[in-house]
């Protein structure tokens, strides 16, 4: 029997989950941005897409500037608060010819507080979806030119974690699972169920496989990527680990597929450094991704977040199935 015989949803999952607007945020806090504009706001444009619980909103000042602001309570979601505080570090180090949005100010009132970024105002669009074939292959090919442009990473030592670390702290999901047996176990279905000894095993190889020194994303998806006329811009880095060249198509691959693009196999044979990676080692990742999703969608949502656990549901589905091919698991 194959995993999840039902099926990825026929409509994808939403990728968003609920925004603030401009005008919800404090006066003091709106008032720091437009100061540092030099200007009053005449048009805030919220962008929906994305999981943030705070703000993200197309902003023009009555002095024709224009930016993107991201900006997030702690009261409402502590961890989207370190995540926002995390990528301010990471992007003010990232070279100034990386396809990255340039952080222009940041904002951040501590621990209980308000944290915002201001970006330099991409006006692009995520990838269409269902994924055109002419899109994805211009994404999968601006991947390998990110990768080769951070490579060697360009973060001071220690900036952020190897991807193993990653794994090894957030993803590895069969072994967390095994753990927290037998309520966790009793939800999932029957071919996970059934193999999840041999899966945990092949996912405890995966922090080792997980060498190299590329600067990642880890945490592509189309509502992280914006496409112009001229370039492919990557969004949103608060994941970022060093690691193989692979591994950030491979962790894009599920996405892609759950939203109406090719197999995961047929969308890593685009991308020459998964062409030439260790078959072995994208399969542990491949694994582990799988068990990350599965674990995930048991759990309760996150405070103000109440759409990501069925957005990683679908995406598990396409991951198990995944990981049983390559495993030749059935």
């Amino acid at each position: 029997m194959e995993p999840d015989a039902g099926g990825v949803p026929s409509t994808p999952p939403p990728d968003r989950g609920v925004r603030i607007d401009w005008a919800e945020m404090p006066d003091r806090v709106r008032s720091r941005v437009e100061r540092w504009l030099g200007g009053s706001v005449v048009s805030a444009v919220t962008q929906p897409t994305g999981f943030s619980p705070g703000v993200a909103a197309r902003l023009t000042a009555d002095n024709g500037r224009r930016v993107f602001l991201k900006a997030v309570t702690s009261e409402r979601n502590a961890v989207s608060g370190q995540l926002h505080r995390r990528e301010i570090g990471i992007v003010s180090a990232l070279p100034k010819a990386a396809p990255v949005p340039r952080l222009l100010w940041s904002y951040d009132e501590g621990e209980g507080g308000w944290v915002a970024l201001v970006f330099d105002d991409v006006e692009g669009r995520h990838p269409a979806q269902p994924w055109r074939v002419d899109e994805l292959a211009r994404v999968v090919a601006a991947t390998e030119e990110l990768s080769a442009s951070l490579t060697p990473s360009p973060l001071p030592a220690g900036a952020v974690r190897t991807a193993g670390e990653l794994f090894s702290a957030e993803i590895c999901g069969w072994r967390r699972l095994l753990d927290e047996r037998p309520a966790q176990l009793d939800l999932l279905d029957a071919w996970s169920r059934r193999h999840i000894e041999a899966l945990a095993a092949v996912e405890d190889t995966a922090v080792s496989a997980l060498t190299g020194e590329t600067l990642l994303h880890t945490d592509l998806r189309a509502d992280n990527i914006l496409l112009t006329p001229e370039r492919t811009w990557f969004v949103d880095w608060p994941h970022a680990s060093i690691g193989p060249p692979w591994l950030d198509v491979v962790a894009l691959a599920p996405s892609v597929t759950m939203q109406g693009g090719p197999t995961p196999e047929e969308v890593i044979a685009k991308h020459s450094a998964c062409r030439a990676g260790d078959g072995d080692a994208i399969t542990a990742v491949v694994v582990s991704i799988a068990g990350y999703f599965t674990r995930q969608a048991l759990q309760p949502p996150p405070p103000g977040i109440p759409t990501v656990r069925a957005f990683q549901a679908a995406q598990g589905v396409v991951a198990r199935r995944w990981a049983a091919e390559r495993m030749g698991l059935g």
